[in-house]
């Protein structure tokens, strides 16, 4: 461990520390905190509640050319419950150890890239560095993610900022390797009722709701059962491996009452998934059953993804920004839901990045960590990369 530590790293503690955790977090302090560091920089700063209690806070450093379409930095501020018993030490303590570990619930997912975007302005600043473009940095709460970025982009709020490329979250990779996310599988959570005979246990009831369950469930599993052969064996042009984003998934949970029966379903549709035709499919299956019925819990109707070719401008620069410092990328769809598709339906082109390397992934798990060492030359990658995207021109 450092004797003397990074003023950067000792803001990044601070942030890991306030408790924004699910089911209740504690947006006040971490708005208190973020608006704080807005200012020390120089920030002008916004908030808005479009769900009360949920706020979203918003920083803008106005560039050279206001008139060109901005940069958004998004983060979202809330993070997952912990089993503190398994937990080495206190998940909202920020304990920092020897190695340099900083091990704390969102050290990955995602305060990391939220502090690190604070630290790309305060740096661009003390070079000296305005960007041609303006750079907002958004804070949003995530869970569900409409309360958050859903309804920050319908608004007019959104609109004025007239947003031209988004980063946002990514993952860590156990390889000497960063994660480049340009697609998510949309996620639809279902619930699936069926009605049937009753009668009394000892009888052999015919068409009960429990046997209509089950036959649509073999239905699912069989679907689910084609996608795991299909991630074994399936490759994209070229040769390279299916990834679990490449691929449909579901899960299955179901609770059995006397008169009927209900499944809840996980789905998660890759972007190779036509929807309508999937809902069709989904609704095939459950509808070949007498007095069953469909509800969607959640449902998002895009699967769109940000083309990774010569016509994007802002591949082209991060991918030959990498390869110019022999930063290995490996452009995946990301296997879980971010914001970023709210802005991909918008046609805004989103690409999501953490600088995780050599780390294994830790989010949602008990230990979660980053070594501070990796935090700070992660704020020197996004500071270079940040200023190269804000000073394309012809976007």
């Amino acid at each position: 461990m450092t004797s003397i530590e990074s003023p950067a790293v000792t803001r990044f503690r601070q942030y890991l520390r306030i408790k924004t955790v699910q089911p209740n977090p504690d947006y006040e302090a971490c708005t208190k905190f973020l608006l704080e560091q807005a200012k020390e920089i120089g920030l002008k700063s916004q908030v808005f509640e479009y769900v009360k209690g949920k706020p979203i806070v918003l920083l803008t450093w106005e560039g050279r050319d206001p008139t060109l379409p901005s940069i958004l930095l998004n983060s979202h501020t809330d993070v997952v419950p912990v089993f503190e018993e398994k937990w080495s030490c206190d998940p909202f303590e920020a304990c920092k150890l020897e190695n340099g570990d900083i091990i704390a619930r969102g050290a990955q997912d995602m305060k990391c890239v939220g502090a690190s975007y604070l630290e790309v302005i305060r740096c661009l600043q003390d070079q000296d560095k305005q960007p041609c473009r303006t750079i907002h940095l958004s804070y949003v709460p995530e869970i569900g993610g409409e309360d958050g970025m859903g309804h920050f982009v319908e608004s007019e709020d959104f609109k004025k900022l007239n947003i031209g490329f988004a980063l946002d979250e990514g993952i860590s990779n156990p390889n000497d390797a960063l994660k480049v996310f340009y697609g998510e599988r949309v996620p639809w959570w279902i619930n699936i009722t069926t009605k049937g005979n009753t009668g009394h246990g000892s009888q052999l009831i015919q068409n009960t709701a429990v046997v209509k369950l089950n036959r649509i469930i073999n239905k699912f599993m069989e679907l689910r059962d084609s996608q795991e052969r299909q991630l074994l064996i399936g490759r994209h042009p070229g040769g390279k491996k299916y990834n679990l984003g490449d691929v449909t998934s579901t899960g299955v949970q179901y609770n059995v009452i006397p008169q009927e029966a209900t499944a809840g379903f996980d789905i998660r549709i890759s972007p190779n998934v036509d929807l309508i035709q999937f809902k069709n499919l989904i609704e095939g299956y459950v509808y070949s059953e007498s007095d069953s019925t469909i509800e969607y819990v959640q449902y998002f109707d895009d699967n769109g993804y940000t083309p990774l070719n010569e016509n994007n401008i802002w591949w082209i620069v991060l991918r030959d920004f990498c390869k110019g410092r022999n930063i290995s990328i490996e452009p995946e769809i990301f296997p879980a839901a971010t914001d970023s598709r709210y802005l991909r339906k918008l046609g805004i082109p989103a690409l999501g990045i953490s600088y995780l390397k050599n780390t294994p992934i830790l989010l949602h798990d008990h230990d979660e960590r980053i070594n501070e060492n990796l935090f700070l030359e992660g704020i020197e990658f996004y500071t270079d990369l940040i200023f190269h995207l804000a000073n394309i021109q012809d976007a």
